[in-house]
């Protein structure tokens, strides 16, 4: 029995192939998908694939305060923060996580939702 989520669902793998998915999505948002308009995406699907193996238990750690310095420049909003969750969310449901795992998933972005939002984000 796998000790963690990232085993359970397959590693940095199935995490990296979850990511595209989950980029996919958010580059055709028109919420949140002119934030990537200038970004290297090879290199923020690096290290969107650490952050989320990470929340899912795997080899990798991230402090809040790397989560702030990282956001601190974009200005992001609830709204904009309740896009990324709804679409990770969506993500998740296609690779068919179970829903108590989402449930996890979803609860360990929201508890760092004051390290991604700039200061006074509404």
């Amino acid at each position: 029995m796998p000790a963690t989520l990232f085993e359970k669902y397959g590693g940095f793998g199935s995490v990296s192939r979850i990511v595209m998915t989950f980029y996919d999505k958010v580059l055709d948002s028109d919420e949140i998908g002119d934030f990537f308009d200038d970004v290297d995406m090879t290199r923020l699907i690096d290290h969107q694939t650490k952050f989320i193996s990470y929340l899912l238990g795997g080899p990798v750690s991230y402090s809040e305060e790397r989560l702030r310095r990282t956001h601190a420049t974009l200005d992001l909003k609830n709204e904009d923060f309740d896009e990324v969750a709804r679409l990770l969310r969506e993500t998740l449901v296609e690779h068919k996580f179970d829903p108590s795992d989402i449930k996890s998933v979803m609860s360990a972005i929201e508890a760092r939702r004051s390290a991604i939002l700039s200061t006074g984000a509404t």
